[in-house]
């Protein structure tokens, strides 16, 4: 950065340049930036000056970039264009205009994005960050509306609100529920190729599990697929790739649409629930309270 302003000599340089070269006027960047035209002058030709180079011809009635011109204000202009963006999005986040959602990018892609649609059409003028992560960030530390967690509702630093109990039940594409052999009892399940989740930090339930649920013995296979990410086990599923989890709140949907087909029968109801959480040590704005009041009702459709 210092050889930065050795070279360009100071902001405010850069700042004369960018609004005389988008107008093409010296004296209607002076308009813009609230200063005499001749300060506009004096800015460009010390910038001239520093890079050795003309940046503008100048004529009688307006300014035109040279060739370096052209080439230096494509920079600049991007440059300023990704500082407005950043600084949007920092004013929007401190003064609570943006609505954080942290959530699995399972929760996010299967459950949240179909219905955004709709959300769009409910509130319009709301901004809204889905944020996925593969652990339970604190929703205070890092500026977090709200979140999807896994539990019983008991958490010490957030206000909650069911959404669904865990209900688990095997899924496969309709190609690969077809074609598995003699599925008349859980205990034949193992036998069929089985999409392993291994979460690295979440705690969540295994086929193991599941398995002990209906008291059957499971031996983790030595083989086959296994995906660190929900999202990814879903959709190796539908590619035909073996059965998975189905957790009834995301595996639904896809099995109304005819992506996925279902053993319901089999469902073990876990006794943990899922719950939208936000924080008790923070107000959450008004934008959040609406989205927070759409998720829930929603979830109640």
């Amino acid at each position: 950065m210092q050889n930065l302003w050795k070279l360009l000599s100071s902001p405010k340089h850069l700042v004369a340049f960018e609004a005389a070269a988008r107008h093409g006027s010296f004296t209607l960047a002076a308009e813009e930036l609230n200063v005499q035209q001749p300060a506009i002058s004096a800015s460009v030709k010390q910038l001239e000056s520093s890079l050795g180079v003309a940046l503008f011809e100048r004529t009688h009635r307006r300014v035109t970039l040279t060739a370096s011109g052209k080439r230096f204000f494509s920079d600049v202009s991007r440059v300023f264009d990704q500082l407005l963006v950043s600084a949007q999005a920092i004013h929007n986040t401190a003064h609570h205009e943006q609505v954080t959602l942290n959530a699995s990018s399972a929760f996010n892609f299967y459950w949240m994005m179909p219905r955004l649609r709709d959300l769009r059409k409910a509130h319009p003028n709301i901004d809204l960050r889905l944020q996925s992560s593969d652990r339970e960030l604190n929703i205070d530390a890092e500026n977090i509306s709200l979140a999807i967690r896994r539990g019983h509702g008991d958490w010490a630093d957030c206000h909650s609100a069911f959404i669904d109990k865990e209900v688990i039940y095997p899924v496969a594409s309709p190609r690969v529920m077809a074609s598995a052999i003699n599925l008349k009892t859980v205990a034949n399940l193992p036998n069929e190729r089985l999409i392993q989740l291994e979460e690295p930090i979440r705690d969540r339930p295994t086929w193991k599990d599941w398995f002990a649920s209906f008291n059957v013995l499971f031996e983790q296979p030595t083989s086959g697929i296994s995906l660190n990410d929900y999202a990814l086990v879903l959709q190796a599923a539908i590619a035909g790739e073996g059965f998975a989890f189905g957790w009834q709140h995301q595996t639904d949907p896809l099995i109304e649409q005819g992506v996925l087909v279902g053993r319901k029968e089999w469902s073990w109801e876990t006794g943990v629930g899922f719950y939208l959480v936000w924080s008790k040590n923070q107000k959450i704005s008004p934008q959040a309270e609406l989205i927070r009041d759409w998720i829930l009702s929603t979830c109640k459709v």
